[in-house]
């Protein structure tokens, strides 16, 4: 059986770090979202028409576009301010978690949270509403655990218990 693309949800702490998290399911109105894992990757070859690969690693990162402008939306305040006063930095820093749904009977699922910088990239849009068009960079090392899902709201705990992996 195929995983549905809601299998694999993605949210951001709209807490931004300033207390307990407040995971922000990203998604609303998007037909069309992926994580681009950019890999660093040189293809090289000599004069013997030897081949070599170097992989240097990922800069991981995922355009949010639209995003419908919603003050009823946890993460609406910040990225106005960061749009509104052209943050940068620390300013700009929270966390993402990566979550995939296998089996919607099973009570923790495999999960990943990581610090990211949110950067946007404009607002304004067309005539269907104001839209804050973002980007999500993520940076450091992740964190591989599970998740509960309690009333549609994900509880992280770190480390590898979910029996998948």
């Amino acid at each position: 059986m195929k995983l549905t693309r809601g299998a694999h949800i993605l949210y951001l702490d709209a807490s931004f770090g300033t207390g307990t998290p407040e995971w922000f399911k990203v998604g609303s109105d998007i037909d069309d979202l992926s994580i681009e894992l950019n890999p660093d990757v040189s293809v090289n070859k000599n004069i013997l028409d030897e081949t070599s690969v170097l992989h240097n690693g990922y800069e991981p990162s995922a355009d949010i576009t639209p995003y419908y402008a919603n003050p009823e939306d946890s993460i609406y305040p910040k990225l106005r301010n960061i749009a509104m006063n052209r943050l940068k930095g620390g300013d700009c820093k929270t966390s993402a978690l990566e979550v995939i749904v296998e089996d919607t009977d099973d009570t923790a699922h495999m999960a990943w949270k990581q610090d990211v910088v949110v950067a946007v990239s404009s607002y304004g849009g067309d005539t269907s509403g104001f839209q804050i068009a973002y980007s999500i960079n993520y940076e450091g090392e992740r964190t591989q655990g599970t998740v509960t899902l309690v009333e549609k709201v994900p509880t992280f705990t770190a480390g590898s218990t979910y029996s998948g992996f």
